[in-house]
């Protein structure tokens, strides 16, 4: 059995680089696309809005880019020797949502510069995590976790 089912909240780190990877190439795709076709870089972008959303919401195993990895790559490689949480990972996924949700605003508002600025400041963050294993949102998942409330005690744990 593997890691990354006997550990419910960790996943194997080449899962999440392999998502970058593809995450980047669809922004870069959107960018050139903002240039020359804005109406086709608003379907694409529309498109990795709900992937970004799906994985935030249903975390790296179930994320549409990481069923590939776990289908056809991770197969091909050897064993798990590294694995990371995966909280922060959907916290990442839900930034990743935030910046291409205001980016598909942008180009839905015919603000082609706001669309390809924020589309802009997504690839940043997900070539950051491809290239050099960086993952921005990861960075910030516990700044943000400490600065939440907590939440109060249930009768029931006393």
């Amino acid at each position: 059995m593997s890691t990354t089912t006997t550990v419910a909240n960790r996943v194997d780190v080449r899962g999440p680089r392999f998502v970058a990877w593809v995450t980047t190439g669809v922004l870069v795709l959107i960018l050139l696309l903002a240039a020359s076709v804005p109406l086709a870089a608003t379907v694409l972008v529309a498109l990795q809005t709900v992937v970004f959303a799906l994985g935030a919401r249903l975390g790296p195993r179930r994320h549409p880019y990481g069923l590939i990895y776990a289908r056809f790559v991770a197969p091909r490689l050897g064993p798990v020797t590294e694995t990371e949480p995966t909280a922060p990972l959907r916290f990442a996924q839900l930034l990743g949502f935030v910046f291409t949700a205001v980016s598909l605003l942008g180009f839905l508002l015919g603000a082609t510069a706001v669309g390809a600025l924020f589309a802009g400041f997504a690839l940043f963050a997900a070539f950051l995590n491809a290239a050099f294993g960086i993952c921005l949102g990861c960075k910030l998942y516990p700044l943000v976790t400490r600065l939440l409330p907590t939440p109060p005690e249930s009768p029931a744990s006393n």
